[in-house]
């Protein structure tokens, strides 16, 4: 999370110790992802969560005996009926929580993820989070457990630190850059000196990665309430309009950027210069044909994350025509999120934007947009 990043980074900096809990796995309906951490300073300051109130209070001491010792623990989470409502997760998941101690020397790792974060570069930072003393004999390292806590940050072309074996840092930094790519934290599993084998050594990659784009089409009241829910969903929002008079800043104060630009020039050069990504999210909402048909043209030929166009069902009916004529597959239009939303009998701007938020949070997560109450399974989603 980035606020207990970068209070991390400022109190070490600053010359503090603190112990950083991070969520490195999951399974079931665990309520917080890999990567959601937990800080905890010598003064008792606590900045973040990993579970939302269900470990906290247990997680929280186990900090402090971590930053009393400088031992590195990773605990493990679930329920029991003897400690659902002690320490265990009420919810059915369960999750591994991995806490260090981080101090001054962590810096050199530290300031290379922050300026990466400065810099709009993804980064990634890759731990020891278990060393498994069970390796047959002749090929454990001397001390195992000093491995725990050793790190590797990956910030574009640059490596920081070390894992302890030149090997296996070079086979944690090319499977990280796979990670860092998906945008996706997660486990990667070697023996001591790099070996895919599966035993060994745990890592765990946290990607810091860019803010994912939102990029809104048409300079309209939908649009302004669409670009509001985005930034709160924590997309990077850019609203784009061909009529100077409507697109302007102060009519859209949530948007990180207003472009006055013919939409599908707008996006063409984006997809050019690599700043859209899988993760980018495309709200078309001009339901005029003449920017609409050439930008969905364009847009539906490329991997994105979402893409949705406002209208009728007549316009969404005329809208198919027109861009059967310029040449999309019937698979390529089925990736159209058209007339675009969830149904949720909402009229005005405000309820649009949330059924268009609900339907790209769904597409994110696999999602059905069924009320919870007529489905059985899991709550949450695996991405």
């Amino acid at each position: 999370m980035p606020d207990v990043f970068d209070e991390v980074h400022r109190r070490c900096r600053a010359g503090e110790a603190v112990a950083l809990a991070t969520v490195v796995a999951t399974w079931r309906s665990a309520p917080q992802p890999p990567g959601a951490a937990m800080l905890v300073t010598a003064d008792g300051t606590v900045t973040g969560s990993v579970s939302g109130g269900c470990v906290e209070a247990d997680l929280y001491e186990r900090a402090r005996h971590v930053l009393d010792t400088g031992r590195s623990e990773l605990t493990r989470y679930g329920i029991s009926d003897d400690d659902a409502y002690i320490v265990g997760l009420t919810c059915g998941g369960v999750l591994d929580v991995f806490v260090q101690r981080m101090d001054s020397g962590a810096l050199a790792e530290l300031d290379a993820v922050a300026a990466a974060r400065r810099a709009a570069e993804p980064a990634a930072v890759v731990t020891c989070v278990a060393a498994d003393a069970a390796d047959p004999p002749g090929t454990l390292p001397d001390d195992p457990a000093g491995r725990l806590g050793r790190r590797l940050v990956l910030a574009g072309q640059r490596v920081t630190g070390s894992l302890g074996d030149d090997r296996l840092d070079a086979a944690a930094t090319a499977d990280a850059r796979g990670l860092l790519a998906a945008g996706q934290s997660g486990v990667l599993r070697y023996g001591y000196h790099g070996q895919r084998r599966g035993t060994g050594l745990d890592l765990f990659v946290a990607v810091y990665a860019t803010e994912p784009r939102m990029i809104v089409l048409g300079a309209t009241d939908f649009a302004a309430a669409v670009a509001r829910i985005g930034a709160f969903l924590g997309y990077r929002v850019t609203v784009c309009d061909a009529r100077p008079v409507f697109a302007t800043a102060p009519r859209f104060p949530e948007a990180d950027e207003v472009v006055v630009r013919w939409p599908h020039h707008y996006l063409r050069s984006e997809l050019e210069a690599g700043r859209v990504d899988r993760r980018t999210v495309v709200c078309v909402l001009t339901h005029d044909p003449r920017f609409d048909v050439p930008l969905l043209a364009l847009a539906l030929r490329h991997e994105l994350a979402y893409v949705g166009a406002m209208g009728s069902r007549r316009t969404h009916d005329e809208r198919h025509k027109l861009l059967r004529e310029e040449g999309l597959t019937e698979a390529q239009l089925a990736r159209l999120a058209s007339p675009i939303g969830l149904d949720l009998g909402g009229r005005t701007p405000q309820e649009t934007a949330v059924s268009v938020a609900a339907q790209i949070v769904a597409a994110r997560w696999g999602g059905t947009g069924h009320p919870l109450t007529t489905l059985a399974g899991p709550i949450h989603h695996a991405a």
